[in-house]
């Protein structure tokens, strides 16, 4: 976000308690009732539930002349792009399995949390990969960033430049 000005991040919100590893403003963390009180008011562009817990995008609008980010899970993409055909899904993977392990302890997940997500993972990049629009392995944060950003350059150039074919 601080490297590209043009990107709006969206904050979900999750009925999970929030990490000792996190600050509290990465999700809005809400009860299941608010959560389930917001779903029956139409108020999400996605929702899902996810290992036991709800997390979900509010439909808000975005600054001018601003492209929308969404840090979603597979079930939300797909709801997403059945709203919006032409969003733009970007596929954000470990370099392995024994990272994304890894990186699931060190933000303090418990074992059967970690143990449930590595038992899905399979499935769900195997979901990704049919939705995404480009796939970005986050092996090191500046080269996957860097890649991340040359590819929206990339996509804005088009959009401002559509080709004949277009």
């Amino acid at each position: 976000m601080e490297a590209d000005g043009h990107l709006w991040l969206s904050k979900s919100w999750t009925t999970r308690e929030q990490r000792p590893s996190e600050r509290g403003d990465e999700y809005h963390f809400v009860d299941r009732a608010t959560f389930e009180r917001a779903i029956d008011e139409d108020a999400f562009l996605e929702w899902a539930e996810f290992h036991g817990h709800l997390y979900g995008t509010p439909k808000v609008d975005a600054p001018e002349g601003c492209d929308v980010l969404l840090e979603i899970e597979v079930q939300g993409a797909e709801q997403v792009l059945a709203r919006t055909p032409r969003a733009v899904v970007f596929l954000i993977l470990p370099p392995s399995m024994e990272r994304l392990e890894e990186r699931l302890r060190t933000r303090g997940d418990d074992d059967l949390h970690v143990a449930d997500r590595l038992e899905s993972a399979p499935a769900e990049l195997e979901k990704g990969h049919e939705l995404a629009s480009y796939v970005v392995v986050n092996d090191e944060v500046e080269r996957a960033t860097g890649e991340i950003l040359s590819i929206l350059g990339e996509l804005r150039r088009h959009r401002r430049e559509p080709s004949s074919k277009d």
